[in-house]
């Protein structure tokens, strides 16, 4: 079952790429289509009847070079579980999605260009990259999907090949992406000289080991762990787009709507999340190098809502809260709860997806105007994907009821965002270091930025008079059905997964480590007090009702026993559902303080946001301008290349290269020739003196040989 899940997209893949001049174009769309249904249900069935303890399901030799010896072999625990169905569900609704959105492209010539089955084949083929990835048992395999998908984003983003805005976006979330993944690539190469494997069975079970053991980088002794955990996690900061590797991903919108929803959703930026946890038991042994994810994950979650504020094309502005939702992604994975980075991971992909296909319907409906200062009024125009919208708006900004106040079986009540996203604050508070603590406040205030842009893009968009081009406000529709109810499957997602999957999550860490195969004995009385629990040293001593289960049970677990692995001393997941009522409250308050002011600028006093920009220029200029980082890199590094291509070009190609051999050519070749023609003077006398001449020559050097010897 697990082959058939990864390599149907594969199939898909060839049927829509070569297959089509043979059963048409809409047949090979179908067939993508179906077959990455039949993965997505065939993956929901492995997710559902998962115990938790990890198969190995091995497909063929892969690499043997030396020592190294891979196979191409399937990876299957809980990670594996939750990342199959993520990445088939929302790719087989993207895959539906696109028959509607992409039946009429005005970038193509209708009749005459057949554009649409290579899309499907490159959304078929990303999907197949991404499966790989998730499903590896080896770094090997995993790099492979790793660049496979930077391959097919580089296709699909920038699939209007004749748009230079495209094309330059494609190069540059490409070219981004590769200074995160040669970090990747020492980072492998360390492990294998450390190791002597790229076995994740082998490195999991040396984790403890590298804790130990010092080596040089960079002129400079580093602990083992430490190391190759700061490798990987910047090879992760360009695949997830976090700070100062994040400029490729606002740019990705110039590829078509699905694309966007494929990318930020289910498959490219969630990749760096899921090697963090996947190596959560070097990351266990390196503090240092998780105080700088908590760091860095904060600090994108703030400066991505920040420029969200600002945005005016509706994409951007979903893009920007990807970028800052993988930041609270980091920030559980760096203070060691990696199932809330999973969980929040989970839900953020229903809610995001439906809320780039619902803009997708936007766009479609407004014949393709992006600028949401032209919409306004649509509600009543487009009802279904108003309504899908704002489910996604509630799920992301966290409506629901705080912990504190009521709860329904143990699960406090609220869209999916509302149960994730409070969780990644709690632990955050919980873990008490400096940097968590920075943490939290910084996704506090995240909180609310993201509140305030996620209401203004409804109230922009649905609410008020319409705005902009009369002609398209006469004209907008709401979009066909294979594209609404795409829209209605994820918002099931949107309203229930935070519920469902609250507790194997967040909730009672015995149950969360046997959801994630930990392995669990029973505990002793003695144990009670003094017992080394994972996740919680007193677990079994606590009151709460979502710890109250398992008082006779510790978890024991070495590194590599399960799917994610947490330290004896990790207690975070325990200690975060003890923090204050304030800390459980802060982000409904922030919510609702969101609401408040972008009810209050887009709603009831609509001049305010424009005489605020007027007042607070130089703010919101560096807003609107993403705090200058493009400009900033095209100082630093692009300028500066070009001018080094250009110096090679003109002075080392031009000049050295072409003036060589035009000189050559040209100057030496003609002087000699010329030398060599005055030799020709038609004198008997003077061919019989070159001849003496050289006779003498030959003479001398025999002589002079013969003496030698």
């Amino acid at each position: 079952m697990e082959t058939i899940i990864l390599f149907a997209p594969l199939i898909g893949a060839l049927i829509a790429g070569f297959g089509w001049r043979i059963i048409g174009g809409t047949a090979a769309q179908w067939v993508a289509t179906g077959l990455l249904f039949l993965a997505a249900f065939l993956s929901w069935i492995v997710f559902l009847t998962f115990d938790g303890e990890m198969e190995r399901v091995q497909i063929l030799r892969f690499v043997t070079s030396g020592t190294l010896v891979t196979d191409w072999a399937i990876r299957l625990d809980r990670l594996t579980a939750i990342m199959l169905i993520v990445v088939t569900t929302v790719s087989a609704l993207v895959h539906l999605y696109s028959m509607g959105y992409m039946a009429h492209d005005d970038n193509f010539r209708e009749g005459e260009e057949s554009y649409r089955p290579r899309f499907f084949a490159y959304l078929s083929f990303f999907t197949f990259t991404m499966l790989m990835l998730v499903t590896a048992d080896n770094l090997v395999q995993l790099f492979f999907g790793w660049e496979g998908v930077g391959v097919a984003s580089y296709l699909l983003i920038g699939f209007y090949y004749r748009k230079p805005s495209a094309n330059a976006a494609a190069m540059k979330a490409f070219i981004v992406n590769r200074v995160g993944d040669f970090a990747l690539i020492i980072g492998m190469a360390a492990i294998f000289f450390l190791v002597d494997s790229l076995e994740f069975s082998t490195i999991f079970a040396s984790a403890e080991d590298l804790s130990q053991m010092e080596v040089t980088f960079l002129w400079t002794s580093w602990n083992a762990a430490e190391l190759v955990a700061f490798l990987l996690f910047f090879g992760a900061m360009g695949k997830s787009a976090q700070l100062f590797l994040h400029t490729w991903l606002p740019d990705a919108m110039e590829g078509p709507t699905p694309v966007s929803a494929l990318i930020h959703a289910a498959t490219m930026v969630t990749a760096g999340v899921f090697l963090v946890c996947r190596m959560s038991p070097i990351m266990e042994f390196a503090p240092t190098a998780k105080e700088f994810i908590v760091f860095i994950g904060a600090s994108t979650a703030f400066f991505a809502a920040t420029v969200g504020l600002v945005q005016n094309d509706i994409k951007r502005v979903i893009a920007y809260s990807t970028c800052s939702q993988l930041g609270y992604m980091f920030v559980a994975a760096g203070v060691g709860v990696y199932s809330v980075a999973m969980f929040h991971l989970l839900t953020h992909a229903f809610f995001k997806a439906m809320l780039f296909l619902g803009a997708g319907s936007v766009i479609h409906g407004m014949h393709h105007e992006q600028d949401m200062r032209n919409y306004g009024g649509l509600r009543h125009k487009m009802p279904k994907t108003f309504w899908a919208m704002m489910i996604g708006t509630l799920a992301i900004t966290g409506v629901g009821i705080p912990a504190t106040l009521f709860k329904v079986f143990g699960v406090p009540l609220g869209f999916a965002g509302f149960q994730s996203k409070d969780a990644v604050i709690e632990s955050a508070f919980a873990a008490g270091t400096f940097w968590s603590g920075y943490g939290f406040w910084m996704l506090v205030i995240a909180a609310v930025l993201t509140s305030f842009y996620s209401w203004r893009l409804i109230f922009l968009t649905f609410y008020g008079e319409p705005r902009g081009d009369k002609h398209t406000h006469e004209h907008a529709h709401e979009s066909p059905n294979v594209m609404t109810i795409p829209l209605g499957v994820l918002a099931i997602g949107a309203i229930f997964a935070g519920m469902v999957w609250y507790k194997p999550f967040f909730g009672d860490e015995v149950k969360v480590a046997k959801y994630f195969g930990i392995p669990a004995a029973e505990m002793k009385a003695e144990d009670h007090a003094t017992g080394p629990i994972l996740g919680a040293a007193f677990a079994a001593t606590e009151s709460d009702d979502s710890h109250g289960d398992d008082h006779g049970e510790k978890v024991i677990a070495k590194p590599g026993e399960g799917a994610i692995y947490m330290a004896p001393d990790n207690t975070v997941l325990h200690d975060a559902h003890y923090v204050p009522a304030w800390v459980v409250w802060s982000p409904f308050i922030a919510m609702l303080l969101g609401l408040g002011v972008a009810y209050q600028f887009y709603m009831r006093r609509p001049d305010w946001p424009v005489k605020l920009a007027e007042q607070q220029q130089p703010l919101y200029q560096f807003l609107l301008n993403k705090w200058y980082f493009d400009e900033a890199y095209d100082f630093l590094f692009v300028r500066p290349a070009k001018a080094v291509g250009a110096f090679l070009w003109t002075r080392g190609d031009g000049g050295t290269i072409d003036g060589g051999i035009n000189g050559l050519a040209m100057g030496v070749i003609p002087f000699f020739t010329r030398l060599a023609g005055r030799a020709q003077s038609g004198y008997i006398f003077t061919y019989a003196f070159a001849m003496v001449l050289g006779v003498l020559v030959l003479i001398t050097i025999m002589t002079l040989g013969g003496g030698a010897e």
